[in-house]
């Protein structure tokens, strides 16, 4: 009887030692499959963060790139005998500039200040305004930015302007006691609220000293292309020339 009773109390400690070992191992196994699945979480968000550092940079490197480039105010010559040279404060005459320029694949020029216009530079009701003294200042000639590059090579130029108080801006004077215009032809042309091209196109041309110059003409911002190159075609000029 005492040798079952030892024999069973040694069975019952061998399957209690069975059973601990196996719970060991089992604890063991959840605290490695945590750790692991942790451990690849964080692989993964530092892998994403790591790829999206390029793309940031890449979109600053390309901002800066746009801010640095400088603007080009020189006309680019494309072989053409015709320049259309233009001033527009406000996009009107610039409008019509590009009509022309388009119906007869002339080379196009802007007149750029070297200090823009402002509004308030553009207040005709001051009389202090920036505008208001330079056209009371017949002697006035604001600076240029850019140039015409072979302005030889053209024989004829068109230039466009608005009217302020009945004449051409003074910055267009600037523009026609720059170049030597002997030999060639100009045609004027403006834009304005309802004002004719008046005297604004013969006081330009005693700026200048052997050109050909051509009677002018008012044009409209909303006049349509074929309106715009209706009057270039009535000068009876052979632009190919």
């Amino acid at each position: 009887m005492k040798k079952f009773a030892t024999l069973l109390l040694t069975f019952v400690m061998a399957v209690s030692l069975a059973a601990c070992a196996g719970n060991e191992t089992l604890a063991e196994t959840s605290t490695l499959d945590t750790e692991g699945s942790i451990s690849a979480e964080s692989t993964v968000l530092e892998s994403s963060e790591t790829a999206s550092e390029p793309e940031s940079e890449t979109a600053s490197d390309s901002q800066m790139e746009e801010t640095e480039s400088p603007a080009d105010t020189d006309t680019e010559s494309t072989g053409t005998n015709v320049l259309v040279a233009y001033f527009s404060a406000t996009g009107t005459t610039e409008g019509v500039a590009e009509k022309i320029a388009s119906g007869l694949d002339a080379d196009l020029y802007e007149i750029v200040p070297e200090e823009p216009y402002t509004d308030t530079d553009l207040d005709y009701h001051d009389d202090n305004s920036r505008s208001t003294i330079e056209m009371n200042d017949p002697s006035s000639r604001p600076a240029i930015s850019g140039s015409v590059e072979n302005m030889e090579q053209y024989s004829t130029v068109f230039i466009g302007y608005p009217i302020w108080w009945g004449e051409a801006p003074r910055i267009v004077s600037t523009f026609m006691e720059s170049y030597d215009f002997s030999g060639k032809t100009i045609v004027p042309f403006c834009t304005s609220g309802g004002s004719g091209i008046g005297s604004s196109a013969s006081n330009l041309e005693k700026l200048t000293i052997g050109a050909t110059w051509l009677d002018g003409q008012r044009l409209s911002g909303s006049d349509s292309q074929g309106a715009v190159m209706e009057w270039v075609n009535s000068l009876g000029m052979d632009f190919g020339a």
